[in-house]
This record gives C-alpha cells, sequence and structure tokens, in this order.
C-alpha cells in the first residue's frame, strides 16, 4: 500500500515550527509495510488545500493529515475535504457534550466557536481524542481511506497508535518494508558514492539512498517484499560487499550515532575518557554523557577557551602556548595528556581550533583544528581543516575525536596507540 501525508498549517510555511508528525507517520507507517510516496505541507488555503488532497485522492489510496481541525476560521481541513468528497457536515452532538465537559473540567464554559469541531462529514467516523478538543476524523470513499488528525504531536500520536493503527493493521498486506543503515567516517560523499556504487547498483532490487552528514556518511538499503528470508539475505550480501569496500570507515552498521559506538567500546573494554575541550565548547563531553551508563566510562572534562585556563586545569604550559600558538599540535596533545592525567582516565581527548566566523590567519584559516587521542601508550594527534559554518566545523571537530577512539581499538588498542595505524595520515 501507498500513501500520502499532508501536513495542514500555515505556521508551518515559516521558520518558526518544524513538522514532526511527518517523520512520526512515516515511521509506523513504514513498519506496517504502507510506503509513504509524498509529503505535502499545506497552509490555511482553502483552494491550496483542495489541491492538495483532490491530487493525493488521484495518486494514492491512503491519505493522513495533520493539522487544521480546530475551531477557528481559518481550520479548513474537515470542510474541504467533505467538499471534495460531496459530503455534508452534520453535527455531531456527542462531540459537543464532550467538548464542553472537557471546558467544565477546567472550570470553563465552552465558546460556541468550539461546536465546528463536532461538524463530521456524513459516513465519517469520529475519532475520540481525550487529550484535546479537536476530534480525528477516519472517513472512507471506496478503495480510498482518509484520516484527518489533530497538529499537536501529544494529541496526534496516541490518536494514531489508538485508533488509526488497529485499521489499518486489518488492511495491510504481508509486504514489508526491510532495512540497513551503514554509517561512515572520515569521507566525503562523493568519494563514497564513487567506491560503492559499481557495488549497490547489482542489487536491482535494492533501493540505495546516500546522505551526507556533518562527519559521516549514511547508506541507507531498503527492501519492499513479503519474503522476509530473502530480504534478510539480499541485504545482507549488499551490506557485506560494501563493508569490504570501505573498510574500517563503516563505523556502525546499526544506524547507531558514533557516541554509542564509542561507549560501547569503552565499556567492552573497561576503559575511561576525559576531554579537554576548546573549540567544542563540551560538545564531546555533551554527546558521550547522552548515552545512558555514561557514569562508567566518563569520568569528566574541561572547556578551557582561554589560554590560562588550558595551563590550569590542562596543565599545558604556557610557554608552549607562547610559541607554538593555542592551535597547535603540541598544544592539543599537552590538552589530551593533561586532562587525562588529571582524571586518572584510560584516554584523554584534547581539542583545539578555530571555529569561526572570525578569528582565523592565513597561516590557520577559520575551519583549523588539532585533535589528540593520549593514553598510556602514546598520543596521537590529526590536523584538519574542516569546510562550513561554526556549528559544522564543531561537529566535525566531535565526530573526527570520537572516532579517533573507535579507531584506536582497531589496531590492537593501547599497545598501537603511540604508532601510526594503517592508512590513517
Amino acid at each position: 500500500m501507498k500513501a500520502e501525508i499532508i501536513a495542514v498549517g500555515s505556521e508551518l510555511l515559516t521558520p518558526d515550527r518544524t513538522d514532526t508528525n511527518s517523520l512520526y507517520l512515516t515511521q509506523e507507517l513504514n513498519r506496517l509495510g504502507i510506503e509513504v510516496v509524498r509529503k505535502t505541507i499545506v497552509g490555511d488555503d482553502r483552494q491550496l488545500l483542495a489541491e492538495a488532497f483532490r491530487d493525493a485522492l488521484n495518486r494514492v489510496p491512503l491519505i493522513i493529515s495533520s493539522g487544521g481541525l480546530g475551531p477557528t476560521e481559518d481550520d479548513l481541513t474537515r470542510e474541504t475535504v467533505a467538499e471534495l468528497l460531496g459530503r455534508k457536515l452534520v453535527r455531531d452532538d456527542a462531540i459537543v457534550r464532550a467538548i464542553e465537559a472537557r471546558f467544565r473540567s477546567f472550570g470553563r464554559t465552552m465558546p460556541e466557536i468550539n461546536v465546528r469541531q463536532a461538524m463530521v462529514p456524513e459516513g465519517a467516523e469520529a475519532l475520540d481524542n481525550p487529550r484535546g478538543t479537536a476530534p480525528g476524523l477516519w472517513i472512507e470513499d471506496g478503495e480510498r481511506m482518509v484520516a484527518l488528525l489533530p497538529g499537536p504531536p501529544r494529541e496526534l500520536k496516541p490518536m494514531f497508535r489508538e485508533q488509526i493503527l488497529p485499521r489499518l493493521e486489518r488492511r495491510v498486506s504481508n509486504v514489508r518494508m526491510f532495512a540497513r543503515e551503514l554509517r561512515v567516517a572520515g569521507m566525503g560523499e562523493s568519494h563514497v558514492e564513487q567506491i560503492v556504487a559499481p557495488i549497490y547498483k547489482r542489487y536491482g532490487e535494492v533501493t540505495t539512498t546516500i546522505l551526507a552528514a556533518p562527519g559521516e556518511v549514511q547508506l541507507h538499503l531498503r527492501m519492499w517484499t513479503a519474503d522476509a528470508e530473502a530480504a534478510e539475505r539480499t541485504l545482507g550480501e549488499a551490506s557485506e560487499a560494501l563493508e569490504m569496500a570501505l573498510g574500517e570507515r563503516i563505523f556502525t552498521k546499526k544506524g547507531e550515532p558514533l557516541e554509542e559506538v564509542v561507549a560501547r567500546l569503552l565499556t567492552m573494554n573497561g576503559a575511561t575518557i576525559a576531554a579537554a575541550e576548546s573549540c567544542t565548547g563540551g560538545l564531546v563531553a555533551q554527546r558521550l554523557t547522552s548515552v545512558a551508563g555514561s557514569s562508567t566510562y566518563f569520568l569528566g572534562g574541561v572547556v578551557c577557551y582561554s589560554n590560562e585556563l588550558k595551563s590550569a586545569w590542562a596543565d599545558v604550559p604556557a610557554e608552549m602556548i607562547q610559541t607554538k600558538g593555542a592551535v597547535s599540535a603540541e598544544v592539543a596533545a599537552a590538552l589530551a595528556e593533561g586532562i587525562r592525567r588529571r582524571a586518572g582516565s584510560t584516554f584523554g581527548l584534547g581539542i583545539t581550533g578555530i571555529a569561526g566566523p572570525s578569528g582565523g590567519t592565513e597561516e590557520k584559516p577559520v575551519g583549523t583544528v588539532h585533535i589528540a587521542l593520549a593514553s598510556a601508550g602514546g598520543i596521537k594527534e590529526r590536523a584538519l581543516r574542516f569546510p562550513g559554518d561554526r556549528e559544522m566545523i564543531r561537529w566535525q571537530a566531535s565526530q573526527t575525536a570520537l572516532d579517533m577512539v573507535r579507531v584506536h581499538y582497531l589496531y590492537g588498542g593501547a599497545a598501537k596507540s603511540a604508532g601510526k595505524e594503517p592508512g590513517r595520515g
């Protein structure tokens, strides 16, 4: 089955609101084996709404919309859909009583305008909404199905789970979506594409999508089929071929973020880590501590922007900063070793750089970052130049720092940390 999602509301066409409902609905529909082929955001305009619903009705058997069910004049979804389907709107007194009771529970009287929310297209099923005043609507029109849901996520999500999901489960086929997600660090999108294109083109039944994100490239493999065994076999073969081609650059085959991979490695090895961060401003610490159980491996860290605090908190010699500069390989290494020694951790991470937009020079332009990983076996340092704005540079620096911990374990752990790993700069 194929479906379309229509998000209704002029506020979604401004920079102030994001349509998160469509992400949730897509995830839930995919789990049922329903493929979302289009998403549309439409403002509170009757003509544009009519066009969006009319076109969707001509393309797919299932439409799910969010928003536009409120009591005000600009809430036009129910009226628009009823008109398109040639159905009259009929007042449902049970809904009126439910809305009145909800207002009474707050010690208030229902405004007359809320009666609009009790107007139901003929033949539609009203969907109870105990979390708000706007009931949802389920409409069947021949082979077509339309679900009209309220916009607030706290109302939409439980209504979908409790009232839409059971209806769809009775109608879907055995076709399901099977997926794998590989994530790659330390390579650009075009480089990854050049390597993997000859591989994924061999698997015509697999839809492959390559997505670039700061510090990583994601490979999404998807199959729609009723044969679960064949899907797992095909996706497994494709994933193994991609893994052989990309090698150590793949940091996960489960779609998990890099901080979860590093957290698992540290936990498995009984290791701990601390961080001294300058340009990343505590981002590495934030990412590591976002994983449950982080107190077992993350001992702590410092954000030392000033030169004085680099010396006071991570024992970086003041004369080193003067002679080499705060953004240098030597200072990054000193930060890493200094925080490791102070915290008594297995690893120390040191990061210093120029995130911009100002502060760059011809010798050290914006995006210049030095990252060091210290352990009992020695110090590994990397000098990099990241593109992008301030936030992108900071994120890429944190990604590289975490990846240095992961790569450390690829080459035998502490015993090899002081040497140069194969294939690394």
